[in-house]
């Protein structure tokens, strides 16, 4: 494929898979003024050729929808990107060998910052202490955020920045004190180096056929001047589109900033893996339920406010407790501004991973998209993973369950929750169809609309995250395998190539097959990614 860079008012895309639903067996499609304007078979095409700005020969290639990453953090994404990244530290050791190179090579930074340790998968299961870091950095400040973003470990150098820190316990830090030392630490970040972050981060959006993220921002995550200047930076420049949530019960603030909805990362709790998630019944691995941080009154109040306010609702709920309070919260609301209000407006609950019948049906009820993450199965999931270690192999097995909240008719929008989990989209749509508890896994092609239009209902459009005429020119091109129709028992992962079932084909993300490779990715009808050599 010839290169190109910049928007050419009407473009020719043929000789390839076109995988839309107006026709199925197409091969090829017509972009003009950054829409979609027709797609079809390669003889059609010979009519447009003559009257097109730019013939693009596919050779072969699939063209899909670009993806949409319905949960992501832009610049701590950036900064694991160019920064300390320990999620592959196989041990402690390894770790503090890590972050010791680390500091020796960035001398000049104030406070050095990493991301991804994860104790549960160490030797010995235990974090590293605080007097361990402060050896390995030579007493500099340093910040270190588990896996889960919901504790993390710090040096006495960073913590002597801290009002109050000589209060927190030496061991990993939750809550409000690890919100207190996470503030102080990005607070020491640069301009530049936030916008060199941002821009990292987008970027690999790009290459890996992402052309929309859902920022999930908020007061306890980044900062304002972080979400402003990351929604100026998409408006200005080149790249995936950023749609940003603020998560704090301030509904004029969120709108002040910019933002669709005062959502996203709003804490009803914590997280599993941090003993933060709050449980009905207590952890099998520690004496408590969690923690909760919003009670089912408080949650009503936000709904009736947001959706008073035209904006949509949205709370970070992991745990079986949390998730009923969500529930209650968002029911109680309906009975005050009525229920084809709330419906409408399309708030979210991020993570829901703990879910029973009756709340994946009280969803259904209340019209709440779920924004889930399936790489969180992948790699917590199975009998031996921290899911089960944190809860008792019974429990585990119940957590993520996608095919009932498909089955009830619930909206899904797939995302990774970077930097929790990376950016890889055709890594979370074999994550959602291969999930570790079988009973739970959808087909690659309802994991793929989950993972594109299932991004965009979630944002109230219906009309974009596929390529059919009048939506938006939002694609990508891979370079792929055969392309195959998933049969219709998902338990097994059958699968045809029959091309009778007039279904568009996706590509065989059986396991220990080679995913998709981007070759071009486009927003708006503009190339906002080619890959060298293309």
């Amino acid at each position: 494929m010839s290169e190109r860079t910049a928007s050419s008012d009407t473009m020719l895309l043929r000789g390839g898979e076109v995988h839309s639903p107006a026709d199925p067996f197409a091969t090829a499609m017509v972009v003009e003024h950054g829409q979609i304007a027709w797609v079809g078979s390669e003889g059609a095409a010979d009519a447009f050729a003559g009257g097109v700005d730019e013939v693009i020969d596919l050779e072969g290639a699939l063209v899909t929808p670009a993806f949409t990453d319905a949960h992501v953090h832009t610049t701590s994404t950036g900064l694991a990107l160019t920064g300390l990244d320990l999620s592959a530290a196989p041990s402690l050791e390894a770790a503090l060998v890590l972050v010791r190179e680390f500091a020796a090579a960035r001398p000049a930074d104030r406070v050095l910052l990493g991301h991804g340790w994860d104790a549960a998968r160490w030797p010995g299961g235990r974090p590293p202490t605080r007097a361990e870091l402060d050896e390995a950095t030579g007493g500099r400040p340093l910040y270190l955020s588990r896996i889960d973003v919901h504790s993390a470990v710090a040096t006495t150098a960073l913590l002597d920045l801290v009002p109050g820190a000589d209060r927190f316990d030496d061991g990993p830090l939750t809550r409000d004190a690890h919100h207190a030392v996470r503030a102080t630490a990005l607070g020491a970040i640069t301009p530049a180096q936030r916008t060199e972050a941002q821009r990292a981060a987008l970027a690999r959006a790009a290459s890996l056929g992402i052309g929309s993220v859902h920022e999930c921002a908020g007061p306890e995550i980044s900062s304002e001047d972080d979400f402003t200047a990351l929604l100026r930076l998409a408006a200005e420049e080149p790249g995936p589109r950023v749609v940003g949530y603020w998560a704090e019960r301030d509904v004029a603030k969120a709108r002040a900033l910019g933002a669709v909805g005062a959502a996203g990362d709003l804490f009803v709790d914590g997280a599993l893996g941090s003993h933060t998630a709050c449980l009905h019944q207590p952890y099998a691995d520690a004496p408590h339920t969690g923690t909760a941080y919003l009670d089912a009154d408080a949650v009503a109040a936000h709904v009736v406010a947001c959706t008073e306010a035209g904006l949509q609702a949205g709370f970070h709920a992991i745990g079986d407790a949390a998730v009923t309070s969500v529930v209650e919260g968002v029911r109680a609301a309906a009975e005050k501004v009525g229920l084809p209000r709330v419906r409408a407006a399309r708030h979210r609950v991020e993570h829901a991973e703990m879910l029973t019948p009756d709340t994946v049906a009280a969803f259904a009820e209340l019209g709440l998209t779920a924004s889930v993450q399936p790489a969180f199965d992948a790699l917590w999931g199975g009998a031996e993973g921290m899911y089960a270690q944190r809860l008792g192999a019974e429990r585990a097995r119940a957590l993520n369950p996608f095919a009932a909240l498909l089955r009830a008719g619930v909206p899904l929008a797939f995302g990774s929750d970077s930097p929790v989990t990376p950016l890889d989209p055709w890594g979370t749509v074999r994550a959602a169809a291969f999930h570790r508890t079988p009973e739970h896994r959808v087909s690659v092609r309802a994991a793929f609309t989950a993972h594109t239009r299932g991004g965009w209902r979630a944002v109230g459009r219906d009309d974009a995250g596929v390529l059919v005429p009048g939506a938006p020119a939002d694609y990508a091109v891979w370079r792929t395998g055969e392309l195959v129709v998933q049969a219709p028992d998902d338990r097994v992962a059958r699968w045809s190539t029959d091309p009778r079932s007039g279904t568009p084909g996706l590509p065989d993300l059986s396991p220990g097959t080679d995913l998709p490779v981007c070759l071009r990715t486009v927003v708006a009808g503009r190339t906002v990614f080619v890959r060298p050599g293309e």
